[in-house]
């Protein structure tokens, strides 16, 4: 009897896993899949300060059902703290249908275009949230960069975001872990089309690829269209490439009320055969006024999301009459090739497929060989909101074989004014400069333990 029981009960917990479950996100050629059908975003940014803010699973419940109420199938998260539990939040967006885009980078250990480096500390930084995020079924890519490279002068910085993605996916293999794809996201910088682009998927050496593109975007104002906006412009320069590419932010809020136009052309017959959808910036208003949601006494992820009218039902009834309809992966048989890596030009100065900076198969075995963070009490302390405050600026790893770093570059996160540089570029919100300590030293790095 006890045993009939067990086996009842677990068939049931089977059956409920398989309910709760959501399938992976995969890429096959130029375009995203889910459950052998192809995948397009309907996303909103979701980080309305510098903290986590997939921490608070109630406050994730409220948003979530709330995302879920305009159709948004996806977020995108430009920070985490590897040392806090998103267990919560994870399956609160799991349990809607909203796939999570997140960032491997912090605040201080993203690549530099003025000082371009590829360290074993910021490779380190990235490992541990690829660790804690790789678990997660919704978990639908990793950002290896933002808006890293936005000049001519800082595009020698471009080989070390490509040496990046390859150590980050080596210790990915290494690992074990699903093939969770890895992707940039650039600003719209005029001058750098397509060759940033071109750039990070040529060469033909996929271990060294991105896996998708993302474009932060604002061309697209008011009651324009497909040609006055500039995207028929931007679908020219993208026509046949060779992975999947959407928009990682867009919603001009110039002139307002938004009428979240461009998504009629994303998700239209000139752009549905490249293009996989977007992401609007953002879900929370801030002082640039793109958020779509306020909060009770204007206090941000401080409960149940109230809406920004008429934007949040605009933006439903957008969505609502948008169904696209794309390809089975097994009918879709991907003719794409690698790109020639772009030569120097007055916009480009990376000659071709040069080597990239990679950190090498040691540094990448041993951080695969270490299971477990051990943050320093003494050097570093996490707040309940998620966001890490730092007094050292060191890493010290432990065992044989030991690796020293060196000390992590520091960096801004910043939304510049969408006027600003208008001629050059249309992908900056506006915003104020943040600048916070994330993940410094402190870190104790034990190699050789199991789990």
């Amino acid at each position: 009897m006890f045993r009939q029981l067990f086996r009842a009960a677990l068939l049931l917990n089977t059956a409920i896993s398989v309910v709760s479950a959501i399938p992976t996100i995969s890429v096959k050629g130029a375009k995203f899949f889910a459950d052998g059908q192809q995948f397009f975003i309907k996303g909103l940014a979701y980080q309305g300060t510098p903290s986590d803010p997939l921490v608070d699973t109630t406050q994730c419940q409220l948003d979530a059902k709330a995302m879920q109420t305009i159709g948004t199938n996806s977020i995108r998260v430009y920070h985490a703290n590897p040392l806090v539990n998103h267990d919560g939040c994870m399956e609160a967006f799991s349990e809607v249908g909203i796939y999570v885009w997140l960032d491997l980078d912090t605040f201080n250990t993203t690549i530099i275009e003025t000082s371009p480096a590829w360290t074993q500390e910021q490779f380190f930084a990235f490992a541990a949230v690829m660790d804690v995020f790789q678990q997660y079924d919704n978990l639908a890519g990793f950002w290896i960069g933002n808006e890293v490279i936005n000049t001519a002068s800082g595009t020698p910085a471009a080989p070390y975001v490509k040496a990046a993605v390859a150590d980050m996916k080596s210790y990915m293999a290494t690992k074990q872990y699903r093939q969770i794809p890895i992707g940039y996201s650039a600003a719209d910088i005029a001058a750098l089309r397509p060759m940033l682009q071109n750039y990070l998927a040529c060469g033909g050496d996929l271990k060294q690829s991105i896996d998708f593109f993302g474009l932060n975007s604002y061309e697209w104002c008011g009651e324009s269209t497909f040609e006055t906006s500039g995207y028929a412009q931007l679908q020219n320069l993208t026509h046949g490439y060779p992975v999947p590419i959407f928009f990682s932010e867009t919603g001009c809020n110039v002139p307002t009320p938004r009428t979240f136009g461009d998504q009629a052309a994303i998700f239209g017959p000139h752009m549905l055969g490249t293009w996989s959808g977007s992401i609007i910036y953002e879900w929370v208003q801030e002082m640039n006024d793109y958020g779509v949601v306020t909060y009770p006494n204007g206090q941000i992820y401080s409960g149940a999301p109230v809406p920004v009218q008429p934007d949040f039902d605009t933006l439903a009834e957008v969505w609502k009459g948008i169904e696209p309809q794309g390809v089975a992966e097994e009918d879709y048989n991907p003719t794409v090739s690698a790109l020639p890596c772009p030569v120097p030009s007055d916009g480009w100065w990376v000659d071709g497929n040069v080597p990239v900076p990679t950190l090498g198969q040691a540094v990448v075995h041993a951080a695969a060989a270490s299971v477990r963070l051990v943050p320093s009490a003494s050097a570093m302390s996490t707040s309940s909101s998620g966001s890490i405050s730092s007094t050292s600026a060191s890493t010290t790893h432990t065992g044989s074989g030991s690796i020293l770093p060196t000390a992590a570059a520091a960096t801004t996160s910043q939304k510049a004014s969408s006027t600003a540089g208008a001629t050059t570029t249309t992908s900056k919100a506006a915003g104020s400069q943040v600048v916070v300590p994330v993940l410094g030293g402190g870190l104790l790095w034990l190699l050789g333990l199991m789990i």
